[in-house]
């Protein structure tokens, strides 16, 4: 290794472009991030931190902030739509770490954003920077803006989400694929739900054509909820089209009365249809490559889109630091990664199916399964996915696949 500081630059602050950028500043690396719009911000959902990603957060020191404003649910239930009855019951509080911490948590994006831009240094992240064109010349890549500012760096990384356009620029335009799926979002204040009603667990509610998800996130003030319905047709992405309340209420009348009060109680919601591309066969070109969904969007089924993202952003960073020729490190970083987000997207697209199944038999055995422990959706099968080491894998080369795939 020589002693020359490679200059990083991340188009996007999302949380895969903030982890990222963590990430690569502890490995002695000079960061900067660019972000479209002119003021940070990130919308009202909640997410799920694994303990995949969960560890890599506490090894970038953010452990007690993680902490003070996350929920550490007890359990995940999956219950029946109409009777409430449990399926299965996941002892995430199990999950801990070497010294007793949590591993499984549910948090606000916007509070899980907040604490990684908080942990940047001043100056690092640059907003109103909207990218139109880039150049790799080779011994470096040289980056345009909306506006005419320009930047140039070692080493670029596109984490600018869904519609990135660093992707657009490498790879051309690629058409979405409607998934049939349509999901509605909500955040309901803990003090207007009846006490029996807050439960420190994340539950997930089946039933056919839909299912609802919901857990307490921001120190158990707020519960977040999920709404996913299939439908015919979409045509918007948006994450942030308004919703109509009563329509959710009407879809969800002869629910379980627990869905039913969560639904009735919720004054704003928004709404967007799930699209899924192709995985791409590669995320790398020269001294550019991507990161999260710019390269593997993934359907909330498995709870992995923010933490696959913080996955790429630790392993990028440890075959960065361990070679001088970038662009062979973008190749290892690519190689690592890509099976793995693909097999995700792939158990994530299989759960729709099984969430949404119409009552009959082929939902009765599926909940014979879920009873008996068996299932192939148990917490114990998702092990392959909890515990990779996305930093060890720069070494150990572990693809972090199922075992059937491995």
């Amino acid at each position: 290794m020589s002693n020359k500081k490679l200059s990083v630059a991340i188009i996007g602050g999302g949380i895969g472009g903030a982890a990222a950028a963590l990430a690569l500043l502890q490995k002695g690396f000079d960061v900067q991030v660019y972000e479209q719009v002119p003021v940070k911000r990130e919308i009202g959902a909640g997410i799920v931190l694994t303990p995949n990603a969960t560890r890599l957060l506490y090894g970038f020191g953010l452990g007690k902030a993680l902490e003070g404003m996350a929920v550490a649910p007890a359990f995940v239930r999956q219950r029946r739509w109409q009777d409430g009855q449990t399926l299965l019951l996941a002892p995430v509080f199990k999950l801990v770490g070497p010294s007793g911490e949590h591993l499984f948590y549910t948090v606000h994006r916007a509070d899980t954003l907040d604490m990684l831009c908080d942990a940047l240094p001043a100056g690092c992240i640059h907003t109103d920077r909207k990218l139109t064109a880039l150049a790799d010349k080779g011994t470096h890549v040289e980056l345009e803006f909306a506006g005419g500012k320009k930047a140039t760096a070692d080493v670029v990384v596109g984490a600018d989400g869904i519609h990135s356009a660093v992707r657009h620029i490498l790879y051309g335009a690629q058409q979405p694929r409607f998934t049939g799926c349509v999901a509605y979002r909500g955040m309901v204040a803990a003090d207007r739900l009846p006490r029996s009603e807050l439960h420190t667990e994340s539950q997930l509610w089946l039933g056919p054509g839909s299912h609802f998800v919901h857990y307490p996130v921001r120190r158990g003030e707020l519960i977040n909820f999920v709404c996913l319905i299939d439908r015919e047709g979409w045509t918007k992405e948006s994450w942030t089209e308004p919703g109509d309340p009563s329509e959710l209420r009407a879809f969800y009348a002869g629910w379980h009365d627990q869905v039913r009060s969560l639904v009735a109680t919720v004054e704003q919601i928004y709404v967007w249809g799930l699209f899924d591309r192709a995985p791409l066969q590669r995320w790398s070109s020269g001294r550019v490559t991507l990161l999260g969904d710019a390269c593997h969007p993934m359907l909330p089924f498995m709870a992995q889109g923010a933490a696959q993202a913080i996955e790429d952003g630790a392993t990028l960073a440890a075959v960065l630091a361990k070679t001088d020729n970038v662009v062979e490190a973008l190749r290892r970083y690519e190689t690592l990664r890509l099976p793995r987000t693909a097999a995700i997207q792939l158990t994530a697209a299989g759960n729709k199916t099984r969430n949404h199944l119409p009552d009959g038999p082929e939902q009765e055995k599926r909940d014979a399964q879920m009873a008996s422990g068996t299932a192939s959706w148990s917490i114990g099968a998702s092990t392959w996915v909890y515990q990779h080491d996305a930093v060890a894998a720069a070494d150990t080369g572990a693809l972090g696949l199922p075992a059937h795939a491995a």
